[in-house]
């Protein structure tokens, strides 16, 4: 385990230092707790491995019999009744020090209402869940925006003071890096300026989002497996393709956010100010939705067209010439759905000038589609280019193994 856990204080450290709390030892290693001074004011509490003889000389050989003894350390999530030791074992888990109370919280839901838009009560739920349920998987929030001042930075802000130490700040190279201690026992990892276009950042991102344990490791440790239950949330400037969002993906929320009306510089302390009177009523407060899958939300809830935007241009040439091919065969005979088998579909490909092989087109239907063929060689009418000058498609009644997609399927890919 890592000995620089940190946690950001306002407060001085105490004149007499830390009296008998100065020191822990966890297993077998010293720790001495530090407040270490900030370049912008306050305090990070840091644990840093010490020496026993040190201790000695510092204080007496009696002195280190008086150090709190932990067996190790692990990693509870809790914030209604959060325990800073369990059992044997010191909690990583930060505490977080805001006391519930009843009040107004409008800026508060001014916020929420204006990134969750027709979705508010989704957003709510979802802030909830974070409080009441921090095990619980969630969807990933993906804010995009291509103008500025929408208040996608101040969310994440929000989020910071509400559950302070337990939400960290990553880049897009901490996410690939594989030191990952620092951020694999935190409730959320928030991500400004998100750009993760690689197949790999993007397999990585679903599997992190759902997985219950992970391996974590930090320079100079060895590997360890952990629960895993941290969040993420993503912003980016980037409209079209700031992660790969494949067709079907159900892990991601995405919102289109608008630019703010106002300019307010006090806002962020006038939120920290309600956060009291808005935890009261997450703790009392009754969800509006109900457990649906692992995610706890149903994928038709979070729908998007700011999803759709992103799957769209996530899509390759083949398959976009594939969709507006069959678009347009319906479109011009006047049907919801097209039946085809591969030879049909690349036999009309073919004569709009469109190279591609029967392998790319069988990986369009069945890896971006997920569609699948009949059981049985059957029969059915297809269409292909007509020799008429009157009808553009003919009817073709013929047999095989053969797919159909409907007009309503790719209206919404």
């Amino acid at each position: 385990m890592s000995a620089n856990k940190q946690k950001d204080s306002h407060r001085p450290p105490s004149d007499d230092g830390m009296a008998k709390e100065e020191f822990i030892r966890v297993g077998t290693t010293l720790y001495k707790i530090v407040e270490q001074p900030k370049l912008n004011g306050g305090y990070v509490r840091k644990r840093i491995v010490w020496n026993n003889e040190t201790l000695r000389q510092d204080s007496g050989k009696d002195y280190i019999g008086s150090v709190p003894k932990y067996d190790g350390f692990c990693t509870v999530p809790e914030h209604l009744n959060y325990r800073p030791i369990v059992g044997k074992f010191l909690n990583l888990y930060e505490p977080i020090d805001h006391h519930p109370k009843e009040g107004d919280f409008s800026y508060i839901r001014s916020l929420v209402r204006h990134i969750f838009g027709e979705q508010y009560e989704l957003g709510m739920d979802y802030l909830q869940l974070l409080y009441l349920q921090p095990i619980q998987k969630l969807p990933i929030p993906l804010l995009v925006s291509e103008e500025r001042n929408t208040g996608k930075s101040t969310f994440l802000n929000f989020l910071k003071l509400l559950f302070q130490n337990n939400v960290t700040f990553n880049t897009n190279e901490d996410f690939r890096s594989r030191f990952n201690f620092d951020w694999a026992g935190k409730l959320l990892i928030v991500v400004d300026e998100v750009l993760l276009n690689r197949r790999e950042d993007s397999e990585r991102l679903k599997n992190l989002s759902t997985t219950l344990s992970y391996k974590v490791e930090a320079k100079g440790k060895d590997r360890d497996k952990i629960a895993f239950f941290a969040k993420f949330v993503l912003c980016s400037n980037n409209e079209y393709l700031p992660v790969i969002i494949d067709a079907g993906e159900t892990r991601y929320w995405v919102r289109k956010i608008d630019r703010l009306q106002s300019d307010d510089t006090d806002f962020l302390q006038k939120l920290k100010a309600e956060i009291p009177a808005f935890l009261h009523f997450l703790q009392h407060g009754t969800l509006s939705t109900e457990k649906e899958n692992r995610m706890w939300f149903a994928p038709s809830l979070l729908h998007t067209e700011a999803l759709q935007k992103i799957i769209r241009s996530n899509r390759n040439r083949l398959e976009i010439e594939m969709h507006e091919l069959i678009l347009d065969i319906m479109k011009s005979v006047g049907t919801d759905t097209f039946s085809f088998c591969y030879d049909d579909i690349l036999l009309l490909l073919a004569q709009s000038q469109i190279k591609a092989e029967r392998h790319q087109v069988r990986k369009v239907l069945q890896e971006c589609w997920k569609l699948t063929p009949a059981h049985n060689t059957l029969t059915y009418t297809t269409y292909q280019v007509s020799c008429s000058r009157e009808y553009r498609y003919s009817p073709i009644e013929t047999t095989g193994r053969y797919y159909t997609v409907t007009k309503e399927f790719l209206q919404t890919l």
